[in-house]
Parts: C-alpha cells; sequence; structure tokens
C-alpha cells in the first residue's frame, strides 16, 4: 500500500540522519537550547520525585539496584525501572517541556530512557547529547506527522519513535538498525483516552514510562537484529490512532530544528491553561476575587474542553482551565503550591472556578499551530477587563525563558542549594567522559 511505503521510506531516512549525526555538526545555538531543555527536564524530574505519590510509587515498585539514576530518590535501579519511574515523575506536576508543532511533550517521551541507557552505557557527554538531540526531533516529527482521533491524548503515542531512535543512537546502531527501532517503536503507541487526564486519573502518566520503556525496547530489538523496516506507522498511528503522514516525519532534517521551537512551562498546569492563566497576572489593575461576577475566557479548539469546575485530585485541577485561572486570581500564581495539600480545596477557588466559563473561539482556533491564544474577560460591576495573549509566557516564540529565567524558576521550585547543584551536573553532562558520574550526583538531590 502507498501510505505504508512511503511510512517505510520516511523510517529509512530518519534512521540514516539519527545514525550520522555528530554532536561537533550541531550550531551552537542548537547545542545551547537541548542544554536549556535538559536542564529543565532534570530539574522537573527532580520536583515529581519528592511528591508523596511518586515516592510511594517507587517503594512499591521496589526496583532492584542497578547502574541507572532515580533522580531525587537517592538510589539506582535497573535501565528499564529508571526510565519508567523518572519519567512519571517528569510528569507529575505537569511542568514539563513541550512542543506547540509536535502537539505534545518530546522531551519526556525519550529523555528519562536515553539517561538511564547512558548511564548504563557510562556513555560519553557528546554522545549521550546527539543521543538526546535525536531523540527530540525524530519525537517531534513523529508528533507533527500524527493528527490523533477525537479524544485522544497524545502521552505514549507517537513519541515513543523518539525514545527508540534516541536509544539506538545512543547504542552505536547503524542507519537502518536505527531505522527499524524507529519503525518498532511507531508500533508500540498507547491508546489513551484524554478523559483520564481530567479524570485526575495517574494513568496519564504511566503513558510516559511506558513509552519510554518501549523506546528501549525497540532499540534493543534492532540491535538484536529483530526489528524490521515495515512502515508500521501507517497502521498503528495511522488507520488505528489517527491519520499519519510520513512526509512530515522526515521533513527538513538537519534544516530545521525542533528543540528551538519548544516552551518552558511557568505554571504547573497543562500548557492549554496557560495563556489564561498569564492574562489573568497580565490584567492591568488588581481585582479581588469577590468582586468577579464571570470570567469568561475564549480559547481555541484544543483547550476548549478543559471546563471542569470540579476536580477530586491534583492532575483533574491541572487540566481545568476555570481551576488555573481562580488560582490564579486567588493566589496570584499557579505553581505547584496552589494545586496541593489544602490549597487543592480551597473554597476561593472553588467558588471563583463555578463562574469560569470556557468558550471556543473560531478566530482564535484559526490561528493555530503558530499561535495558541487565549482572550480572557473578567466581568464586574465597575467594568469589564479583557486581556488577550498569543502564546504562553516561555514559548519560544512568545517571552522565550532565557538560561536565567529558567534558573530563577527552578530555584523557586527546588530551593536554592539544589537547584545550583543541579545546574553544576547538567552542564558537567555535555562534556563528562562518563555521564554516570554527574547522573548518580542527581539521584542523590
Amino acid at each position: 500500500m502507498a501510505g505504508q511505503d512511503a511510512a517505510r521510506k520516511a523510517m529509512l531516512l530518519l534512521g540514516e540522519w539519527a545514525a550520522r549525526l555528530r554532536w561537533e555538526d550541531v550550531p551552537p545555538r542548537v547545542r545551547d537550547r537541548l542544554s536549556l531543555v535538559l536542564l529543565d527536564t532534570l530539574g522537573v524530574c527532580l520536583a515529581g520525585a519528592r511528591e508523596p505519590e511518586q515516592q510511594r510509587l517507587v517503594e512499591a515498585w521496589r526496583p532492584a539496584a542497578g547502574p541507572a539514576p532515580l533522580l531525587g530518590a537517592g538510589r539506582t535501579a535497573a535501565v528499564e525501572a529508571s526510565a519508567w519511574l523518572n519519567a512519571t515523575a517528569l510528569v507529575r506536576l505537569e511542568l514539563d517541556e513541550g512542543n506547540k508543532y509536535a502537539k505534545g511533550h518530546p522531551a519526556a517521551h525519550a529523555f528519562p530512557a536515553v539517561i538511564a541507557l547512558a548511564a548504563d552505557l557510562r556513555a560519553p557527554g557528546p554522545e549521550t547529547m546527539t543521543a538526546l538531540l535525536a531523540a527530540y526531533e525524530v519525537a517531534s516529527r513523529f508528533g507533527r506527522a500524527t493528527r490523533l482521533r477525537a479524544g485522544a491524548h497524545p502521552h505514549g503515542s507517537w513519541g515513543v519513535a523518539g525514545a527508540a531512535a534516541g536509544c539506538a543512537r545512543l547504542l552505536g546502531l547503524g542507519p537502518r538498525q536505527v531505522a527499524a527501532a524507529i519503525d518498532a517503536g511507531s508500533g508500540m503507541p498507547i491508546a489513551g483516552h484524554f478523559a483520564s487526564a481530567l479524570d485526575g486519573n495517574p494513568v496519564r502518566d504511566a503513558w510516559m514510562g511506558a513509552a519510554n520503556v518501549s523506546g528501549l525496547a525497540a532499540a534493543r530489538m534492532a540491535q538484536a537484529g529483530t526489528a524490521r523496516t515495515t512502515g508500521t506507522a501507517a497502521h498503528s498511528l495511522g488507520e488505528l490512532l489517527g491519520d499519519f503522514d510520513p512526509d512530515a516525519a522526515a521533513a527538513d532534517l538537519g534544516e530545521r530544528w525542533d528543540v528551538e521551537l519548544g516552551y518552558f512551562k511557568r505554571h504547573a498546569s497543562c500548557s492549554f491553561t496557560h495563556p489564561a492563566a498569564d492574562a489573568v497576572l497580565a490584567l492591568p489593575e488588581e481585582i479581588a476575587p469577590d468582586e468577579v461576577d464571570e470570567v469568561l475566557v475564549e480559547t481555541h479548539a484544543l483547550a476548549a474542553g478543559l471546563t471542569r469546575t470540579r476536580w477530586d485530585s491534583r492532575l483533574g485541577a491541572l487540566f481545568s482551565i476555570p481551576f488555573v485561572v481562580a488560582a490564579a486570581l486567588v493566589h496570584g500564581h499557579v505553581r505547584p503550591g496552589a494545586s496541593s495539600g489544602a490549597a487543592l480545596h480551597d473554597p476561593r477557588v472553588a467558588a471563583l472556578a463555578a463562574r469560569v466559563a470556557v468558550r471556543e473561539a473560531p478566530d482564535l482556533t484559526a490561528r493555530l499551530p503558530d499561535e495558541r491564544v487565549t482572550r480572557v474577560t473578567v466581568r464586574r460591576a465597575r467594568g469589564d477587563v479583557t486581556v488577550e495573549v498569543p502564546n504562553p509566557v516561555g514559548d519560544s516564540a512568545h517571552h522565550p525563558l532565557d538560561r536565567g529565567a529558567l534558573q530563577d524558576l527552578l530555584t523557586d521550585l527546588l530551593g536554592a542549594d539544589t537547584a545550583a547543584e543541579l545546574v553544576r551536573c547538567s552542564a558537567a553532562i555535555a562534556t563528562a567522559p562518563d555521564v554516570s558520574t554527574p547522573l548518580r550526583r542527581l539521584a542523590d538531590l
């Protein structure tokens, strides 16, 4: 079939590019951006590891000791356990880096797997960074190429191919083997429903763990010579889960670097809620919650379903525009503290969230994918106030966060001492003769 043959050819192109990628050939600006994505990923993972739910998961897992770090857990584990548990910690607080063109989170799909494998192989820094870059670029292109069916959540589906590419590259496989790993990874997607996230079901976090472990498995299959390149994505991501465009999957390799087009998150919530929070925080005057009659949030089609005004878990709240808007008005921020402990059920937030209405605006949907616009109108007796923002703060196209701003966010999240050590360890990875040394240090933070 034509679609399958085109997908097979795309896998071969991706395999050729990823296998031949060299760190010394990567433009300096791309290296710098990748180092920021890595810093953010490691920091957010450390923050997630501190959460009681994550700590209980690690204890229940009872991971055997091994070569790969469990970040922030004070221990090491087998490669697959490290990849799974670090991935779930990374996404637990909804703070992980994302990419609007991929329509999801390329780094979270792949970095935990590559990091775990790099620690096991005692890989040098440049090889590890090259594998991380290959993983991000392949995952992002699969995100661009895949249009999931209505209701499908992007965690754990198209990103498996990126984890496979990064791990295969780290194993030193040749072009056809890397292509076979990518193909195998594309045949192991999770079919997760968005309602699970809205319901606050942490199975959504597990999808990311599964993606990383599946990527490892695909690379090992290719190393063993049991993987084949057949254009599997045309069936798995195409026929079963949505539509798959092979041309988009292999477009502009080495010319467009998607890692430069992502966003960092300053709010602990779904990225679709961020523009609404940014708009509230940009109101020209302070507004007391009790003077608000209604908040109208006009947004694009991707965000318009996040309308729930009740939640019984942190995850459910983080996927609610009414919660995020109300928390921003009440607390002046949407950091993790706004959705933890008693704050999750703050009666002031609940009362205000009930007065938040979310509507799709066709004119805003028409501005996708380059802009994820939200327009917020606060209605009150002394006059309405409206603020419109084109993208979340932290997007590469709208108030991007530089290294200093990102380090400030991580300091706020982790504390000054931990953040400073994180910065040192993250920077050391790129040039380390053996990345297991700085990675082991991160496990102890």
